[in-house]
């Protein structure tokens, strides 16, 4: 059974949400989606393509070792962290070896330096990093930077959390563009962007094609729908992290318990959530993120993998 090493998480309106489900939007907002459908389209016919996070390898004690075992597992592509202390020139080389992609970097410091952090530095931190990770990205060969945008809490407010995450931001879309990266907002335990509608407008605000959505299934089920996320988000989503979580785990052994399933042993409902994919025309990278281990165990996590997209891949 599959169990999860979850990074720490931390415990807008009417009007939008009418905007959104009136399809009231910007003519740039128009702009982004009618140009994100139509790349969309032009790749519907490619398979899910799987990856998993290279924190997930245990075995192996070098880079391309590592690399190794997760192609020998079935998979096609690794995520790094970044900023993080691995050598370009080791993974490059380790790519190229062992044949795998990497098909984007998680930014490593947006736990411990959000975006909407009232203090400056904090906000100077996680932008230094965001530009880091886009460039490092690049230099990978990726095409996506999975980024929590803000957190919010007791002493960080949800109306500023979204106004200075957009402020902080919205500084290095810029240089994305120019670089072929797209930033890839993340569904996590943030109490931030609560719903689907939410969440498409907050991308849509940003004006560009290279803002999407980097589209937890797991994370969604402990208070919503997968596959309802995925009509509405659309051709925002850009990549799928790929775990399950079961709500009667949650409910008679406690919250994180949900987690401690294998993928297509939850509540995920995944034939739901591969005809909502089918109908956005999704294609592209699903990213395994649970329990790693050996390539024995990476081989398992494949093979769920394999099991709960079929439908899609043939």
């Amino acid at each position: 059974m599959d169990t999860i090493n979850r990074r720490s998480f931390l415990g807008y309106s009417a009007g939008i949400a009418a905007g959104i489900s009136t399809g009231v939007l910007s003519s740039a907002a128009k702009g982004h989606s009618k140009a994100s459908h139509s790349a969309t389209t032009a790749h519907a016919q490619t398979r899910i393509r799987k990856g998993l996070k290279f924190g997930m390898i245990s075995s192996g004690s070098t880079v391309l070792e590592k690399f190794t075992i997760a192609k020998e597992a079935g998979f096609e592509g690794v995520e790094m962290d970044a900023p993080s202390s691995w050598d370009l020139d080791e993974v490059l080389k380790a790519k190229e070896e062992s044949g795998i992609e990497i098909p984007g970097v998680v930014l490593s410091s947006h736990w411990s330096s959000p975006f909407n952090h009232p203090d400056q530095k904090i906000r100077t931190t996680a932008s230094n990093a965001l530009e880091r990770a886009i460039k490092d990205c690049k230099a990978l060969g990726g095409t996506s930077v999975l980024v929590v945008p803000a957190v919010v809490n007791a002493s960080m407010d949800y109306q500023h959390a979204y106004d200075q995450s957009k402020i902080e931001i919205s500084r290095h879309v810029p240089l994305a563009e120019s670089l072929g990266i797209s930033i890839a907002f993340e569904n996590v335990w943030n109490n931030f962007l609560l719903s689907p509608i939410e969440a498409a407008r907050y991308v849509d605000e940003f004006e560009s094609d290279h803002v999407g959505w980097y589209f937890d299934i797991g994370n969604i089920v402990n208070y919503g729908y997968p596959d309802q996320w995925i009509r509405t988000l659309g051709h925002r989503i850009l990549k799928l992290d790929v775990k399950d979580f079961s709500r009667s785990k949650r409910n008679d052994e406690g919250l994180w318990k949900g987690f401690s399933v294998g993928i297509g042993e939850g509540d995920s409902d995944w034939d739901a959530v591969c005809e909502a994919l089918r109908e956005i025309m999704f294609s592209g990278w699903a990213t395994a993120e649970v329990g790693g281990g050996d390539e024995a165990r990476l081989k398992q996590i494949a093979t769920r993998m394999d099991r709960v997209f079929e439908p899609l891949n043939t």
